[in-house]
């Protein structure tokens, strides 16, 4: 039996301390896909992080895990979970995925591993998602996994000089049932 975590192309795994360089790498990528710019972070400073990530305890429904291709071993991105509100049956989640590493079907497979362990395994009634309205490659993702936009927060960050829209998406469980039926 192949593991949960296990897709065809990815597995998502916990952090480990050599996936410094990775996370380097993303910054990098997508320094410009954020909602801010920040100041470089040293080597060591990825280091640190990346051992304090590996060592950390899961905060109950909120944890990282990194995406790790399973042609090459290496890792090609993360996803996350964040605000899980277990009351209300929500959460918000992120994913990134390197440049070079893009449009090969990885942060697909990964999301739809995410959200069926959400959905699933933790009884989570919905997902929802934050785009900045430039980010056109984020927002075919979302509206290919059968994310829905339920708003726009008009001119809410700004960023190289000027604001963006921030465009708020969700999915139902039942949505990504019906559009991602398990294997």
């Amino acid at each position: 039996m192949t593991s949960f975590w296990t897709g065809t192309r990815v597995r998502l795994r916990g952090i480990e301390p050599e996936d410094w360089t990775g996370f380097m790498r993303f910054a990098v990528d997508e320094e410009r896909l954020g909602d801010a710019v920040q100041p470089p972070r040293s080597a060591e400073g990825y280091r640190a992080w990346a051992k304090e990530q590996a060592a950390a305890e899961t905060d109950g429904d909120c944890f990282r895990l990194a995406i790790e291709a399973l042609d090459t071993g290496e890792i090609v991105g993360a996803v996350s979970t964040n605000h899980a509100d277990p009351q209300a049956g929500r959460f918000e989640y992120g994913v990134t995925v390197g440049a070079g590493d893009r449009r090969k079907g990885y942060a697909v497979e990964a999301v739809v591993m995410l959200l069926r362990f959400m959905f699933a395994e933790r009884r989570y009634h919905k997902c929802e998602a934050r785009v900045l309205d430039y980010n056109q490659g984020s927002l075919a993702l979302h509206h290919r996994l059968g994310f829905v936009e339920e708003g726009r927060l008009r001119d809410h960050v700004f960023l190289a000089g000027r604001h963006h829209d921030l465009v708020l998406l969700g999915i139902l469980a039942d949505e990504f049932d019906r559009l991602h039926p398990p294997a």
